[in-house]
């Protein structure tokens, strides 16, 4: 068994820290080579059988770095696989997933209207498409894989503030649903995707929380080297104020996070509530080290701007604070 202090030192010498936001195709590359696109797929399956706490720790150092590579999407997607009763040809999907073959899913919400097997609309915010070879498709009552070359199907780039990775829009115009393709259909399908969206909930957290403590000990390195009447900045008192309560807010969202992930009963609205408060942590450090950076923070030519532009596509992915916050209050008072 692998643990999870060996699969940390691993990866952070596969993408060291001073490496920030590597090469998408080199990383993946590397991903595959190491084995982490079978990590979470069980052992009977042909994989390692690591479970949520060994993706989360792989999320959070992908999150450190920055990293450019659908290493989430990939594990979430396959997820799904693993999961199918009615997928043609299951294991050769899965041997492809755990290789190397790429296949994403939308983190946004759906605007899909299903007529039999024949489906319309647009699948927004799809990570990655440009590499991917199918979408996963979800929604009320089905889940199929989509191949992204099909006539039927258009794949349009978004423009994006942050530089570390790339969305896309799906438009499905009346495309017909292989059948060998139906990953799940019915109740089956609705179990499925609620377990996807847990997936994606605490994977965006994972990112979140490793991009906040990247971005904290990089203004602490700083502040040491900085000076200021003839001292390092890291000696004035009010910034050593400022940087502990970063600190402060970082570990608590970490705890949280690792409690989640490794509590089997933990519901949808717990891991919203927990990507809610990663992700306000992370934009909260990103304004701060910024901030504590003066004005080569503000520059282009500083990493700062590429921790606040990723921590602000981390908040919105897969529902925004407002949402999430609504969804766990509501599930509260009702307890």
């Amino acid at each position: 068994m692998i643990e999870l202090s060996e699969l940390q030192d691993a990866a952070q010498k596969a993408f060291p820290a001073d490496t920030l936001a590597p090469a998408r195709d080199a990383s993946w590359q590397l991903i595959a080579e190491m084995g982490w696109l079978m990590i979470d797929l069980p052992e009977d399956l042909g994989g390692l059988g690591l479970g949520r706490d060994a993706t989360t720790m792989l999320h959070v150092e992908m999150g450190r770095v920055l990293s450019r590579a659908p290493l989430a999407t990939a594990l979430i997607t396959q997820r799904a696989l693993a999961l199918s009763e009615t997928l043609a040809d299951k294991a050769g999907w899965l041997e492809r997933t755990s290789t190397g073959t790429f296949v994403t899913i939308n983190y946004d919400r759906r605007r899909i209207t299903l007529d039999g097997r024949t489906v319309s609309g647009t699948l927004p915010a799809v990570p990655d498409a440009d590499m991917a070879s199918h979408v996963l498709l979800c929604t009320d009552g089905l889940i199929a894989l989509v191949p992204l070359d099909a006539a039927s199907v258009t794949v349009r780039e978004r423009p994006l503030w942050d530089e570390t990775r790339r969305l896309f829009d799906v438009t499905l115009a009346d495309h017909a649903i292989d059948p060998a393709l139906v990953v799940a259909e019915g109740a089956a399908a609705d179990a499925i995707a609620a377990t996807l969206r847990e997936d994606m909930l605490l994977g965006i957290a994972a990112d979140a929380i490793g991009g906040a403590a990247a971005a904290l000990d990089a203004t602490v390195d700083y502040l040491k080297t900085r000076r200021q009447f003839d001292r390092p900045l890291a000696l004035f008192q009010a910034l050593k104020h400022r940087c502990a309560d970063l600190k402060t807010r970082i570990v608590a969202a970490d705890a949280l996070l690792w409690a989640r992930a490794a509590d089997p009963a933990a519901t949808s609205v717990q891991f919203g509530a927990l990507k809610a408060l990663a992700c306000e942590v992370f934009r909260f450090t990103t304004q701060e080290m910024i901030q504590l950076h003066g004005g080569i923070g503000l520059t282009e030519e500083h990493s700062a701007h590429l921790f606040m532009k990723r921590a602000m596509l981390d908040f919105w992915l897969a529902g925004g604070a407002d949402v999430l916050n609504e969804a766990a209050g509501r599930a509260a008072l009702a307890a």
